[in-house]
């Protein structure tokens, strides 16, 4: 007599499909990634920028001026995000301008932030920033 045997399990064929369909989707979801990642660190460089402009008007509150970068350590405590490098900050007794950048983010070159009117809020704006207090990345 013959058995009845029931095999159970997967076809080649079947585990193929199956690894194409991951495949497939993993193509999808890995720049979707990328992207999201560059969004974060531009937020870390607008949320830098906007923690700047309560230090700057701290230091304007205790010395009628504003800070330039070194003047920012130490009592103000002014520290970027990981990752963001400082392309510089002026200030004086008008206003002041800041730059960050941050080497990961290859869509923009640096945000930048400035208030006040004078020469010293246009000097560090290399995004073009036109709204007083308004970080804009380029």
């Amino acid at each position: 007599m013959l058995q009845n045997q029931n095999k159970k399990g997967f076809t080649l064929i079947e585990l193929l499909i199956v690894v194409v369909i991951i495949g497939i989707l993993a193509a999808i979801a890995i720049p979707k990634f990328s992207s999201t990642k560059e969004k974060a660190y531009m937020a870390s460089m607008k949320a830098d920028l906007k923690n700047l402009t309560n230090v700057e008007e701290a230091f304007y509150a205790d010395s009628g001026k504003y800070a330039n970068a070194a003047a920012l350590t130490g009592n103000y405590g002014w520290n970027l995000s990981q990752g963001n490098v400082t392309v510089g900050v002026t200030g004086d007794a008008t206003g002041w301008s800041a730059a960050i950048s941050n080497p990961a983010v290859k869509s923009v070159t640096n945000c930048s932030i400035f208030a006040g009117s004078g020469t010293a809020s246009t000097t560090t704006n290399p995004a073009g920033a036109t709204s007083d207090g308004a970080p804009v990345c380029k």
